[in-house]
């Protein structure tokens, strides 16, 4: 792992932080396959329930690292796409922990999140225009999908940006908090992996993909996919668990 990207485990729960404070973590190549490799580690290791992805140094991620894109540099990851998450977010849940600035990239890699809970300070953009480029890491194509198409579009046109309260009532952003915004992700993901995991992973994959269904599929679809999480040990152990007043022991099948 690139020291670029620190990563660590907290009671089921994989840290992701890019580590490039003097660049307001600007993302370039190695911190974009780090992120990939954690991707990987998250959804192949069943002791981990949820990722959060922060940046050091008080800022999330300011986007792409314009000097590496100087000399060449790309950072996407073949078949996960920018910041090595864009395109293909894992499996399990995945919490953006926003401080400082998720702009132009950033925000990107923040909208691939499934949640996200931010620092009231937090400012939020897509300036690309601003530079005479586009949000294509999937600003232009995602944001509309998660706020007014009005809205979307005023961001994308203008390169403006907006506080963490205003994102908070576009529905943008799930939390605000005045303390630390990665405190809030691991009070947040803690709640998620107290509950049964394959439950969650199906719950979000029907979420994610249940849009593009044609309406007269969607219930055969969605059962296609939830059946086997109510024949599962899971759904057994949830239950009794419910009936003694216990705590439940997740096997995640």
């Amino acid at each position: 792992m690139s020291e670029e990207l620190l990563t660590e485990v907290e009671d089921g729960v994989l840290i992701v932080t890019i580590n490039r404070p003097e660049a307001k973590n600007a993302m370039n190549r190695a911190a974009a396959m780090g992120i990939a490799e954690a991707m990987d580690r998250l959804d192949s290791d069943d002791s981990l329930r949820v990722g959060i992805l922060a940046g050091a140094g008080g800022s999330f991620c300011s986007g792409m690292d314009l000097k590496g894109f100087l000399r060449g540099e790309s950072p996407t990851v073949e078949g996960r796409g920018f910041g090595g998450v864009v395109q293909k977010p894992p499996a399990k849940p995945l919490i953006a922990a926003v401080e400082g600035y998720a702009l132009a990239g950033g925000l990107e890699l923040m909208i691939a999140c499934d949640l996200v809970v931010a620092n009231s300070g937090a400012k939020f953009g897509i300036p690309e225009v601003k530079r005479g480029l586009v949000a294509g890491a999937g600003g232009v194509m995602m944001l509309p999908d998660q706020i007014p198409e009005r809205i979307a579009m005023e961001l994308a046109l203008t390169g403006d940006f907006i506080s963490a309260q205003r994102a908070y009532e576009l529905g943008l952003i799930n939390r605000v908090t005045d303390g630390s915004a990665l405190d809030g992700a691991k009070e947040l993901a803690a709640t998620i992996a107290a509950n049964g995991p394959l439950a969650v992973r199906v719950s979000k994959q029907v979420l994610r993909e249940s849009r593009a269904w044609p309406m007269n599929e969607r219930y055969e679809r969605q059962g296609q996919l939830i059946g086997p999480v109510f024949v599962s040990e899971d759904a057994r152990e949830g239950a009794a668990a419910f009936a003694e007043k216990r705590a439940p022991n997740w096997k995640g099948k």
